[in-house]
């Protein structure tokens, strides 16, 4: 299996085939594009048949095989089954099975909507980011101590990926983590989360702006190769294609366990704001999984909303993304959207990447087929399956709501968007899983609001808003964010990139 980048010309991608090994440890690709496999790997029927009756960890292993197949199997079986176990995802409810991993739970069911809701948040950080990030941070210690190298993971989080990362790379060997955030911007428990954690190889850094303000540091240091290459940087953002990838076996096994046959068809909606969690969907599709729609759910902040329904993409100004109570889908430009334009247009490189210097010069594009517009290609979004919608702040609450009268379900304000939208999109004869997002606690404000009783902790998670933080407050500056990186790594002695103090860190 060879990756090409979204940007490559043909020429380029012949002379530099990448293998996943290759790219695993990077984010954007050397031409600011980001990595896809040359083809899609195909799923037969006898092999979902197969798959039935395995367990997370051997779903895991068997999808993961067809990308990374310059692993051994050995290996990487290892890796998914320490990966994926009861002990790393024990915060299953009371009323669900820890060794599923992934539980369903059945909120509808008649012949007219079926409504599923598929638990993706029992890791450590209780947010479905941990599906990906454990087995990241086991790939990335496997590769790093192959070649007794290091890795400086440098990453940009609205709320779940930085703490998700965090915990699964504290502690490695070989690996450190700087993470930058929006500066109260998060939820009181997912700041506690990140900025509680005192590992010497971690670095909290709370970004004066919102978070695609950090998003564009990310890609700013990325694009600078020297830097990059000189200080080892790496990503786990959803730019990051093992991290994509890996959450491509939710899928599967969301599929596999509300279907008895392949004949049966599924749907899925997918709260969404940087479009990594829906784009694992779209491979798993493309793969030839038995999925009907793949429904994007957004919130106040709806540009991908609007892409879908109108074919316009036009990226919003930090001051003009909203602060929700959806936080972590406060982002206006989608960083893996990129990934699903470059299979809209036909793979054509040149023509993606042409899009997207627009989305820089110009705030979008206009795939519409309008006059003026910049082509017609979204007359062939649904080949792909793709609907939207979007939520606010009062259906969250109705929803919240109505989720805990009826089920005695309490949902976080994510998962709370991805039902509303949902049940807008269900079709008779064909169960809608919607992803869940995180565990409501992580969201209290909301829950106490839409409720009037705080949501249940699991154990451990009591007080964590009331731990020491350690984080570092900076500007949305990229001299001085490398000067911050090259102080605390030790690997560029002296040169341009070390100009400027590094601010002091805060104790909070």
């Amino acid at each position: 299996m060879h990756y090409v980048s979204t940007r490559a010309s043909s020429a380029s991608a012949a002379r530099n085939p990448e293998t996943f090994s290759t790219i695993l440890l990077g984010g954007l690709a050397p031409d600011g594009g980001l990595y896809l496999p040359s083809e899609y790997p195909q799923v037969s029927g006898a092999e979902l048949d197969a798959w039935r009756g395995l367990s997370y960890a051997e779903l895991a292993f068997e999808v993961l095989r067809k990308f990374a197949t310059d692993i051994p199997d050995a290996d990487l079986k290892a890796l998914t089954a320490r990966t994926y176990t009861p002990e790393v995802y024990r915060n299953a409810r009371a009323d669900e099975s820890a060794n599923e991993i992934t539980p369903l739970r059945v909120l509808e069911q008649s012949p007219e909507r079926t409504l599923i809701l598929q638990g993706l948040s029992n890791g450590p950080t209780l947010a479905f980011k941990d599906m990906a990030m454990q087995l990241l941070g086991n790939l990335f210690e496997y590769a790093l101590a192959k070649n007794g190298d290091e890795l400086n993971v440098f990453g940009a989080t609205s709320g779940d990926t930085g703490s998700a990362a965090e915990y699964a790379m504290r502690g490695k060997r070989g690996i450190r983590v700087f993470m930058l955030s929006p500066h109260k911007k998060m939820s009181a428990f997912q700041t506690a989360q990140m900025f509680s954690l005192q590992d010497p190889n971690i670095f909290n850094i709370a970004v004066e702006g919102v978070f695609d303000d950090c998003q564009d540091l990310v890609k700013a240091v990325s694009n600078d190769l020297s830097f990059k290459a000189r200080q080892k940087i790496g990503t786990v953002n959803s730019i990051n294609w093992a991290r994509v990838v890996a959450q491509v076996v939710y899928y599967f096994r969301g599929y596999l366990k509300a279907t008895s046959d392949n004949a049966q068809k599924v749907s899925f909606t997918v709260p969404s704001g940087n479009f990594g969690n829906i784009c694992a969907g779209h491979i798993a599709r493309m793969m030839g999984l038995p999925i009907d729609k793949l429904v994007v759910a957004t919130n106040e902040n709806n540009v991908l909303d609007e892409f879908f329904r109108t074919g316009v993409y036009r990226v919003r100004k930090s001051s003009e993304t909203y602060h929700t109570s959806s936080p972590s889908m406060d982002i206006s430009k989608a960083s893996n959207f990129e990934r699903f334009v470059y299979d809209l247009v036909g793979r054509d490189s040149e023509r993606t990447h042409a899009l997207f210097r627009k989305v820089d010069t110009h705030g979008g594009f206009d795939l519409s087929g309008a006059p003026g517009s910049d082509g017609d290609e979204f007359k062939r979004v649904a080949e792909y399956g793709f609907v939207s919608g979007c939520s606010t702040h009062e259906d969250r609450l109705a929803t919240i709501r109505d989720v805990f009268d009826d089920y005695g379900i309490t949902i976080d304000t994510h998962t709370a968007d991805g039902v509303k939208v949902a049940r807008e999109h269900v079709e008779p004869g064909i169960p809608m899983i919607v992803l869940e997002t995180a565990l409501a606690a992580k969201f209290n404000e909301t829950i106490l609001e839409a409720l009037g009783a705080d949501a249940a902790r699991p154990a451990g998670f009591e007080d964590i808003e009331t731990l020491p933080q350690r984080f570092t407050v900076m500007h949305p500056d990229v001299t001085q964010m490398k000067a911050f990186i090259s102080a605390h790594t030790g690997l560029d002695q002296g040169g341009p990139d070390r100009a400027g103090q590094a601010p002091a860190e805060a104790a909070q």
